[in-house]
């Protein structure tokens, strides 16, 4: 059986991923059969996570995934390993207007303990009531201990821990401040696992602090057994065989949703636009999301690539999300403001020359296209839209129910949206 904790913080910032990358890592060391979980619509942090313990590291959306779901991913395939969870944001922190989707949602399902890590930069005698405030806030979700984090001295950490001795709730240790051990980031978050020259060392840095500052055995100790399940859904991949995208300009594809697909006899084949590959033989091709506007020069002088997919459009289905969508269109406009031409399959201009956020989960239905009904899906993006012109793809409401109308286009064979879909509504 799978045990299990979690690792919240009363904010985003906390340092939630530094921590729990050297704790898996550290544990990794010691011979213990580790994962990493990340808690909501991640693509960045799960692939720190596989690094740092050598297993594949699931998302655990509680706004976008059933019971049957979360447990099957989080109860894994190996016996009496370790799960720990990351969570996102705040502990608390879900979609309006309810919260849903909150890392303290997997708490309570899963019935595991939380460990509150708290940025004590700027505080001392303060963490006492904010840790107690965490802890009384919901029953339900049993914070069992605290790691400080950001810890500027040992006369710092003694009055932290002078703070908090009254509560009795354990302490498992205090993290120094340390430049070393900062991630670089960009607009959509961390810098990816694969374009980190010095990964390694930064995991094992990383493990060293951990082991130096945590006492590593006590949260061991605190996972709980998870209850697993056999029902997972299993989402019907939309081809036999599908193409997919899968280099530095496209990274994000839900492993999820591709092991649905294999698991069902789908074969999936990998090609690298970047590496100016055209699509493999395929049923369709799936262009997921990523960073293509960081690489939109080079995309666009990837005549292989792109005529390629022209190609594969004439004759199979081809679908694009978010990046995957934009490099569909007739152009992209870089940060820079300058415009390069893509494959010209869908009448479409974005640009990030005036970005803009948007932010949310969202209930997507499809009448047509290789993803058709209802799905719970999310959308994160800084791209605007110049230009749309065509038959819409989804009908759109946010989290709240509120209609967005319609999002993305289908052309004959090529779809897409600027949606991330996560799973069957």
């Amino acid at each position: 059986m799978t045990r299990g904790l979690l690792i919240a913080a009363p904010s985003s910032g906390s340092g939630k991923t530094t921590l729990t990358l050297g704790l898996l890592r550290a544990l990794k060391r010691r011979g213990v059969n580790v994962r990493g979980a990340k808690s909501g619509p991640d693509y960045i942090d799960p692939r720190f996570h596989a690094a740092a313990c050598g297993a594949p590291c699931p998302n655990l959306d509680a706004w976008a995934m059933g019971l049957d779901r979360l447990r099957a991913l989080a109860g894994g395939e190996r016996d009496g390993d370790t799960l720990i969870v990351e969570g996102a944001m705040g502990l608390f922190d879900g979609a309006p207007p309810e919260g849903k989707g909150a890392c303290a949602d997997l708490a309570r399902l899963f019935n595991i303990p939380v460990i509150l890590v708290v940025d004590a930069s700027r505080m001392a005698g303060s963490v006492a009531p904010l840790v107690a405030g965490f802890v009384a806030h919901d029953p339900s979700v049993h914070v069992a201990g605290v790691i400080l984090n950001k810890v500027g001295s040992e006369r710092h950490k003694t009055m932290l821990l002078r703070a908090l001795a009254p509560s009795g709730l354990p302490v498992f240790g205090a993290l120094p401040r340390s430049s070393g051990l900062t991630h670089p980031d960009r607009h959509l978050g961390l810098v990816q696992a694969g374009e980190r020259p010095d990964l390694e060392a930064f995991l094992n840095a990383a493990a060293d602090a951990v082991e130096a500052a945590l006492d590593v055995e006590a949260i061991l100790a605190l996972a709980a057994p998870i209850t697993g399940t056999e029902r997972s859904p299993r989402i019907p991949p939309p081809a036999q065989s599908v193409a997919v995208a899968q280099d530095q300009a496209f990274a994000f594809a839900y492993p999820h949703l591709l092991t649905d697909w294999r698991d069902q006899g789908a074969e999936i084949r990998f090609f690298s636009p970047l590496a100016n590959e055209a699509p493999p033989p395929c049923d369709l091709v799936y262009l997921p999301g990523g960073y293509p506007e960081l690489h939109a020069g080079r995309l666009a002088a990837s005549h292989v690539f792109l005529q390629g997919l022209r190609e594969a459009a004439a004759r199979r289905q081809v679908y694009g999300e978010c990046g995957g969508y934009m490099v569909l269109g007739d152009g992209l406009i870089d940060a820079d403001g300058v415009r390069h031409k893509m494959a010209g399959l869908l009448a479409l201009e974005t640009s990030f020359a005036a970005r803009k956020l948007h932010l949310g989960y969202r209930h997507a239905v499809a009448a047509s296209g290789p993803f058709p009904g209802p799905w719970m899906a999310h959308e994160f993006h800084y791209a605007s839209t110049i230009k749309a012109t065509g038959q819409p793809l989804f009908a759109v409401r946010d989290a709240e129910d509120a209609d967005l109308g319609s999002q993305g286009l289908i052309n004959g064979a090529v779809s897409g949206s600027f949606l991330h879909l996560i799973d069957r509504a």
